[in-house]
C-alpha cells in the first residue's frame, strides 16, 4: 500500500510539474498577467464551458487597464493579449509580414485548405486569386438574387408571425442567410429537405469542441496528425456538394452569376499562382482541386450565414429596445425605396446612410469576429515596450473588449448609431473598430456580409416592426457551447405588421 501511495504521489507530482512547467515564463520577463491555473492556464472557465472564450479574454482585458501587453497562458502555452491600439496597428498592418499567419491550420482533408485557416504560401495564393471575386462589380450582380431570397423570406415571416408574433429572431433570420448563401454561393434553390440538412449541420460547425484546446496545448498538432476542428460529417457534406455542383454545371456558367460561376472562371486556370513579393522570387502555385474548392465553399458558407445571422439577431433586438432608432431607420428605408421604385440596388443601399450606421453600431457592440489570433513568424519586440514575443507564439486581440471599452466608446452599453457619424469616425483610432479585422488579412467577405444583412433588414422593416419580448428582457447569459457569442436560449422579439 505504501508503495502504491508513493507511486501515485510521484505520478501526481510529475503531472503537476508537466502542466505548470511554463507558468513562470511571463513572470521571468516582468510581463503582467493573470495567475494561471494548472493545466488550464488562464482559460479554466472556457475549457469547463462556464463562459465563452471571448468573455474570458474580456475579463483579462478589464483586469489590466494600464497594460499595453498582457502575458497569458492558453492552456500551458505562453501567449499575449494586446490592449494597446498602436501596437495592434503594427501587428495587423505596419508589420503584417511578421504576423501574416493565424496559426490555426489543420488537415487539408478536413477542409483545412480554406482561406481563413490557411497560412503561409497557401493563404497568399488563395487571397490573391479570390480577392477579385469580392469586388463591388462582381457582387453587384448578386443583389437581384439577394432581393429574390428576401421576398421569399418575407412570405415565411407572413406565415409564422400570423399565429405567433413572438419569434426567436436568430432561428428566423438563419432561414434567410442559409437560403441566401445557398443561392449566391452554391447556386441552389433550397427545398425544405436541403434547408433542414443545412440547419442540422449547424451543431457540428458551431458547437465548440476540445480540438481547439488540444491545439493550444500542443500548437500545430492538428496539422501534424491530419486532424480537424470539424467532424467528418461536415467535410463529407461539402466535398459531395461541391462535386455534385461542379458536375451539374459541367464548366458552364449559370444566368445567376453566383459564386460557383466566379470560381469556375478561376478553375479554368487549374492552378493558382502566388503574387510575387519580390521581382526575383520564384513563383509557387496551388492546384485548384475539388478539395480546395470544397474548402472555400465551406468557409464562405460557414462565415457567410452564421456571422450575418448573429449580427441581424442583435440588430433587430436593439431596434426593438430602441423604437426611436427604429422609427428613424424605417423612415429612411421608406423614403429611399420610394425613390428607387422599391428596387434594392447598389445605389439604393448606398443612399441608406443611417442603415449603415445601425449596421456598424451593431457590430461595434456585438462583434461576431470577437477575437483575432496572429502567430509571430519572427522574434519581435512590441513597439514602445520591452516585451518580446518569440517566433511561433500567439497574439490575441480581443475585439469585443476593445469595442466595449469606455475609453474609446463612452457608455458602451448604449446602442447609438451616431457614433458612426463621419466626424466621430475621424476622431477615433482606426484600430478601435475591428469587426472585420484590419490590414491585408481582413475579412474578404465583409462587403458581401454587409449587403446581405442590409437587404434582409430593408425587406423586413419595409413590412414589419420589431418590438420587445418578455423572454429577452433580462441580462444576457452567453452560451459557452456556441462558437460565436450568443445568449443561451436565443433572443426573442415580437414581429408586428406595420
Amino acid at each position: 500500500m505504501l508503495y502504491l501511495i508513493t507511486l501515485v504521489t510521484i505520478l501526481a507530482g510529475l503531472l503537476y510539474y508537466y502542466f505548470t512547467r511554463t507558468f513562470d515564463y511571463w513572470k521571468k520577463r516582468n510581463v503582467a498577467g493573470p495567475k494561471p491555473v494548472p493545466f488550464f492556464g488562464n482559460l479554466k472557465d472556457s475549457v469547463l464551458r462556464r463562459k465563452p472564450q471571448v468573455m474570458v479574454y474580456k475579463s483579462i482585458y478589464d483586469e489590466f487597464p494600464n497594460e499595453k501587453v498582457v502575458g497569458i497562458y492558453r492552456m500551458t502555452t505562453p501567449s499575449v493579449l494586446i490592449r494597446d491600439l498602436d501596437i495592434i496597428k503594427h501587428v495587423l498592418i505596419k508589420d503584417f509580414e511578421s504576423f501574416a499567419d493565424r496559426g490555426v491550420e489543420f488537415s487539408i482533408d478536413g477542409l483545412g485548405a480554406n482561406i481563413f485557416h490557411a497560412d503561409g504560401d497557401r493563404w497568399r495564393s488563395l487571397r490573391y486569386r479570390f480577392t477579385p471575386l469580392f469586388t463591388s462589380g462582381k457582387l453587384k450582380t448578386m443583389l437581384p438574387l439577394m432581393s429574390q431570397v428576401g421576398d421569399k423570406f418575407i412570405k415565411c415571416i407572413d406565415e409564422v408571425s400570423q399565429t405567433k408574433p413572438e419569434q426567436s429572431i436568430h432561428d428566423l433570420v438563419q432561414i434567410f442567410t442559409i437560403t441566401n448563401i445557398a443561392a449566391c454561393v452554391f447556386g441552389l434553390n433550397l427545398d425544405e429537405n436541403m434547408l433542414k440538412t443545412l440547419q442540422d449541420l449547424d451543431k457540428y460547425i458551431f458547437t465548440v469542441n476540445y480540438s481547439a484546446e488540444l491545439d493550444m496545448m500542443y500548437p500545430g498538432i492538428l496539422k501534424k496528425f491530419n486532424g480537424s476542428f470539424f467532424p467528418k460529417v461536415v467535410s463529407n457534406f461539402f466535398d459531395n456538394l461541391t462535386k455534385n455542383i461542379l458536375e451539374m454545371r459541367k464548366g458552364t456558367s449559370s444566368y445567376q452569376k453566383d459564386m460557383v460561376d466566379l470560381i469556375q472562371e478561376l478553375r479554368q486556370k487549374k492552378t493558382l499562382e502566388l503574387l510575387r513579393k519580390y521581382d526575383n522570387e520564384d513563383v509557387k502555385s496551388l492546384e485548384l482541386t475539388e478539395g480546395v474548392i470544397s474548402a472555400q465553399m465551406f468557409i464562405f458558407y460557414m462565415a457567410g450565414y452564421e456571422t450575418s445571422a448573429s449580427t441581424m439577431t442583435y440588430l433587430f433586438y436593439e431596434l426593438a429596445k430602441n423604437p426611436d432608432i427604429q422609427d428613424k431607420l424605417i423612415a429612411e428605408i421608406d423614403e429611399v425605396l420610394t425613390r428607387h421604385d422599391g428596387n434594392i440596388t447598389y445605389e439604393c443601399l448606398s443612399e441608406m446612410t443611417y442603415l449603415s450606421k445601425v449596421f456598424d453600431e451593431t457590430l461595434r457592440k456585438y462583434p461576431v469576429g470577437d477575437f483575432t489570433l496572429r502567430n509571430a513568424k519572427t522574434d519581435y519586440v512590441f513597439p514602445g515596450t520591452d516585451v518580446a514575443i518569440k517566433k511561433g507564439q500567439t497574439i490575441v486581440i480581443s475585439t469585443w473588449s476593445i469595442q466595449n471599452d469606455p475609453k474609446y466608446y463612452p457608455n458602451p452599453e448604449i446602442f447609438d448609431p451616431e457614433r458612426f457619424n463621419p466626424e466621430n469616425i475621424k476622431n477615433r483610432h482606426p484600430c478601435a473598430y475591428l469587426p472585420f479585422g484590419a490590414g491585408p488579412r481582413n475579412c474578404l467577405g465583409m462587403r458581401f456580409a454587409k449587403w446581405q444583412i442590409e437587404v434582409c433588414v430593408v425587406k423586413v422593416l419595409s413590412k414589419y416592426r420589431v418590438e420587445p419580448s418578455i423572454k429577452s428582457s433580462g441580462e444576457f447569459k452567453f452560451d459557452p457551447m456556441r462558437l460565436f457569442a450568443l445568449p443561451k436560449g436565443g433572443i426573442f422579439v415580437n414581429i408586428v405588421r406595420r
